[in-house]
């Protein structure tokens, strides 16, 4: 699927820009991105709070082949191939997915900063008496 054919499928989410990845194409509004391309399929980013909204429309998550022959669950799962040729649809699929990667984005700078403070923490060494 080429750049322009995706920009099509948003057009009613607003602008996006592409960028070439891993043999696909990363799909950002602004500095997130919330939905990848590879093989001519479209996958949107979940979370917790909507991955049940794609499961309940069966689709399926992107995974990567690892070495040894396993693969490996990402946060992307399958938009349905209805909001393809539907642009409100499409749309609406983009919202939910801008959102998911707003709360991990949220998420991970918690967790920086938290262990950014522990690591500030001065340690006591063995030879220090307990208080």
């Amino acid at each position: 699927m080429d750049a322009e054919a995706i920009r099509e499928i948003f057009r009613g989410f607003g602008p996006v820009q592409i960028r070439r990845m891993f043999g696909g194409q990363g799909i950002y509004q602004g500095e997130l991105m919330f939905a990848l391309e590879t093989g001519g399929e479209l996958y949107l980013k979940v979370d917790e709070d909507s991955v049940k909204v794609l499961q309940e429309l069966g689709s399926r998550p992107f995974t990567v082949a690892m070495r040894g022959g396993r693969t490996t669950l990402t946060s992307y799962w399958l938009m349905p191939e209805s909001a393809l040729d539907d642009p409100d649809e499409a749309r609406d699929f983009a919202i939910m997915a801008l959102g998911a990667a707003r709360r991990a984005k949220v998420r991970k700078n918690t967790k920086a900063a938290a262990a950014r403070k522990a690591s500030k923490r001065p340690r006591k060494t063995a030879s220090e008496p307990a208080t």
